[in-house]
């Protein structure tokens, strides 16, 4: 697992010890002892006891239940507790950048050194979809140049090892300009992700921008505002992305009104001729 992936689950087994100590009074309990209603209570006790909000709920449940699958494949467990159990999902909004609001970002003076540095990984993210974890990993070797001058640049995502492949835009390659230091990585100074994410909430407000920005929001609008607005597909942006599978990639989608205007448009032109108004 990732460093981040292992201490997710070390923090899931601290929540599922605490649940089986205070609803129990036991340090430990068989995997045998599970059922659909240890699950059911577990759900309860962290909505009610501890508080969670539904996301973090999710994954906490979530990772139990990697757990007691990995049991059932080795024959620890035979019946599955999670049988008919299904964990409320929160409504997700998945955020991103208009092009009017990435155009505010780029423009507008910071006065700060460190903020335009940071403003120059996000926007790199935006331009390419690489997220913090790769572009801290990213190498010069990975860019390559084809045959008609054009830039690419590849590489295996951190988190799945999935391969990734992006046509640098020449936004991206204006930004890759100010940083050749001759260091063997793309952006040799990254600053820990927590404090890349409190500067951007600085950045927003310089530029009037009231959405809640993390370096995740770049991923997102480089999927949603540069491509799939631009008439990018769902399988090209999937590849580019990263993804393993390409349902990962429509959770990135979002049919806005300029998507709708731009599709029919074209419909209207495609059957101009075939079907006649009556």
């Amino acid at each position: 697992r990732e460093k981040g992936t292992a201490q997710s689950y070390r923090y899931a087994c601290n929540c599922v010890a605490a649940f089986i100590q205070e609803k129990y009074k036991l340090s430990d309990v068989p995997f045998t002892a599970l059922n659909r209603s240890f699950i059911d209570n577990y759900d309860l006790y962290l909505r009610t006891e501890r508080r969670f909000a539904l996301g973090t709920i999710v994954l906490l449940v979530t990772r139990l239940n990697t757990i007691v699958g990995e049991a059932i494949a080795e024959g620890i467990i035979t019946a599955d507790p999670f049988a008919g159990y299904e964990a409320e999902h929160p409504e997700r909004e998945q955020k991103y950048l208009t092009a009017a609001e990435l155009q505010r970002l780029m423009t507008t003076p910071l006065h700060d050194p460190k903020l335009y540095h940071i403003r120059d990984l996000f926007l790199f993210s935006c331009f390419t979809g690489i997220c913090y974890a790769d572009l801290k990993t990213l190498a010069w070797k990975q860019l390559e140049q084809d045959t008609h001058g054009d830039w690419w640049v590849t590489g295996n995502r951190c988190k799945t090892d999935t391969r990734y492949v992006v046509k640098l835009l020449p936004a991206a390659l204006s930004i890759l300009e100010r940083y050749r230091d001759g260091t063997d990585y793309v952006f040799s100074f990254m600053p820990h992700l927590n404090t890349v994410d409190r500067s951007l909430k600085r950045i927003a407000a310089l530029c009037g921008i009231e959405k809640k920005l993390t370096f995740h929001v770049g991923r997102h609008t480089y999927a949603t505002t540069i491509c799939l607005m631009n008439g990018v597909s769902l399988e090209t942006l999937s590849k580019m992305l990263g993804h393993k599978r390409i349902t990962t990639t429509q959770t990135y989608a979002k049919v806005t009104q300029p998507m709708i205007d731009r599709e029919v448009e074209m419909l209207k032109i495609k059957l101009a001729d075939k079907f006649m108004a009556v």
